[in-house]
């Protein structure tokens, strides 16, 4: 049931001084200031996305395992081996966290994973992301009956060598237990810089 005029207009006065919360309990009776006051909370919310990026990065230590490296492991030796071949941060980024959706979609993390970055990140890095789980089956589904060519789709693409690259020379490679890999907190400024740039 909605609320009368006069009972949205007492809300909004309770709420108009200092406000810790909306008066409106359905969207459609929100007003211009609790938009703006959402949209605020917003904005201050998002510059903390980098520390709660750092803190899933830290739980793939206990996600998938099987490998001789932990999932953690296998992202950090990524993201090492991006910087050590003279990637840019943005590159760096998205090798640390292509496989950050493994916790939450592991049916589709590479979407996921790609979605988290597609707003920070250039077009490129986002569509590399989101497709190098299908990338990667060329190194194994041939095994599991699977079709191992499944990449071929996208041949002409304008990023097909990118994505092909990044799983050749850092996704596929990175299991392995000798490998030097950088800490989680070598990556956070990075992470920070990345993640912290303006946005509309």
């Amino acid at each position: 049931m909605s609320s009368s005029p006069k009972e949205k207009e007492q809300a909004a006065e309770q709420h108009s001084a200092s406000p810790k919360t909306v008066a409106f309990t359905q969207m459609k009776d929100g007003t211009k200031e609790d938009y703006a006051f959402l949209d605020k909370l917003e904005r201050s919310y998002l510059k903390s996305l980098p520390d709660r990026l750092m803190a899933t990065m830290s739980l793939l230590e206990d996600a998938l395992g099987g490998y001789q490296v932990s999932r953690l492991e296998h992202s950090l030796q990524t993201a090492t081996r991006a910087e050590t071949d003279g990637a840019d941060k943005q590159m760096i980024a998205a090798a640390l966290l292509h496989d950050i959706g493994d916790l939450l979609a592991p049916m589709n993390h590479a979407e996921f994973a790609a979605t988290v970055l597609q707003p920070y990140v250039r077009e490129e890095l986002s569509w590399v992301v989101a497709k190098h789980g299908i990338f990667q089956k060329y190194y194994y589904a041939h095994h599991l009956g699977g079709n191992r060519e499944e990449r071929d789709k996208f041949k002409t693409h304008r990023w097909y060598r990118s994505c092909a690259e990044f799983c050749e020379r850092w996704d596929q490679a990175s299991f392995d237990p000798n490998y030097k890999t950088l800490p989680l907190s070598h990556f956070e400024p990075v992470v920070r810089e990345v993640f912290s740039r303006p946005l509309p």
